[in-house]
């Protein structure tokens, strides 16, 4: 696999550091990609690739951020960089596995971007199959730019999806928790059961559907 030649990217060199870095070798468009909802037990996994075109103040990793000032980035990053997003629904996530759907995830989103970017971030983990030369970089979303707005998009785009849902199932409060376990969630799990959208792969889930019929998922 291609790499750039190697530079020293000090993570207290800005979000933008390692565009810049990459930019100066002549590797640009860059993209960046991130991913929300791995951890949860309901909902879809919402996978975001996305190439800034310009600077945009105030990106962070999207779990640093209150939802107002994620809400106001998403818009301008949806207004001002090509964004490619994928979201793969539990019933996918139980049958293939996670961490499989969290590969293939992201690399959709890249194909959903309208051109092949000369460079790829991705954060945390490599990802084969990509179709430009690419960098794992751990916690990418705290020091990467377009990782960071990659994580917001798939963020805000998850959570107004578990909002929605919560309408349809007011009785787990997807709303508050966004289908990641908690006290509330659990207490919820343990009186309703599980709903079409829990992911029944996870150990959580599948505890609470063997409780109530005897038979369960498998435990991830």
């Amino acid at each position: 696999m291609f790499r750039p030649r190697p530079s020293v990217v000090r993570r207290d060199s800005g979000l933008y550091a390692y565009e810049r870095a990459l930019a100066r070798r002549g590797l640009t468009p860059i993209a960046g990609v991130d991913e929300a909802g791995r951890g949860a037990c309901a909902g879809p996994l919402v996978v975001a690739a996305v190439v800034l075109r310009r600077e945009i103040q105030g990106l962070a990793d999207s779990k640093l951020l209150t939802a107002a000032v994620r809400s106001e980035l998403h818009e301008q990053i949806m207004a001002s960089a090509e964004v490619g997003v994928v979201v793969i629904p539990p019933t996918e996530i139980d049958a293939r596995g996670l961490h499989k759907c969290n590969i293939a995830g992201m690399r959709r989103a890249v194909a959903r971007l309208s051109f092949v970017p000369e460079y790829i971030l991705t954060d945390g983990f490599p990802v084969p199959g990509l179709p430009a030369p690419s960098l794992a970089v751990w916690k990418g979303d705290q020091i990467a730019a377009c990782v960071a707005a990659a994580s917001i998009v798939a963020k805000v785009t998850r959570d107004r999806m578990m909002t929605e849902l919560s309408s349809v199932f007011p009785e787990y409060g997807f709303d508050e928790h966004k289908g990641y376990v908690t006290p509330a969630h659990r207490r919820a799990l343990r009186a309703h059961g599980p709903c079409p959208h829990h992911r029944f792969s996870f150990v959580t889930v599948s505890r609470t559907f063997v409780g109530e019929n005897g038979v369960g998922a498998g435990v991830a």
